[in-house]
């Protein structure tokens, strides 16, 4: 089994876990560590998750894996929350955050340029729209100028809440 495949069923083992504990998989990585795979779950949660959410959704995905052994030799399971500055990467998690600053690298060049920070005005099935302010100098005082932009996902490299 490769990586992939491994991971693809690693996720729906914890699909299937956060259905019973009420949790939502954010996210599944795994890597090679010192001491075998490291395999990475991130999960979330309406009002943030707590230590006793990864607790006990770690407890009961190790139980899976220790029946099913899809993981030959030795492994770690971390499971943790994404934190604050966990990446956007679907709809939902711009929705999610609509109204509030983010700051997204693109894979090529809009209006541009492929670095902005702005605020989600509108998300689509498929893309966000965000309204960039740049400040341009003029004498003395700063005026202010917005740009609203249209981002399709797939130009996305990296989106995340920008907390600056």
């Amino acid at each position: 089994m490769n990586i992939q495949e491994l991971k693809d069923l690693i996720k729906k083992y914890a699909k299937e876990i956060s259905e019973t504990e009420g949790v939502n998989v954010v996210d599944l990585e795994i890597h090679p560590g010192s001491k075998g795979l490291v395999v990475t779950v991130f999960i979330d949660k309406e009002g943030g998750v707590t230590v006793r959410d990864c607790e006990t959704f770690s407890r009961s995905l190790e139980a899976i894996l220790d029946v099913e052994d899809p993981i030959k030799g030795s492994y770690i399971l971390e499971v943790s929350s994404p934190g604050l500055d966990r990446p956007l990467k679907n709809n939902k998690d711009f929705l999610k955050n609509l109204g509030r600053d983010i700051k997204i690298t693109t894979k090529e060049k809009i209006s541009e340029r492929t670095f902005f920070i702005g605020k989600i005005i509108d998300v689509g099935e498929d893309w966000v729209r965000i309204e960039v302010k740049e400040s341009k100098a003029k004498g003395t005082k700063k005026a202010q100028k917005s740009e609203l932009l249209f981002i399709p996902f797939d130009k996305i490299l990296k989106a995340q809440i920008y907390l600056g």
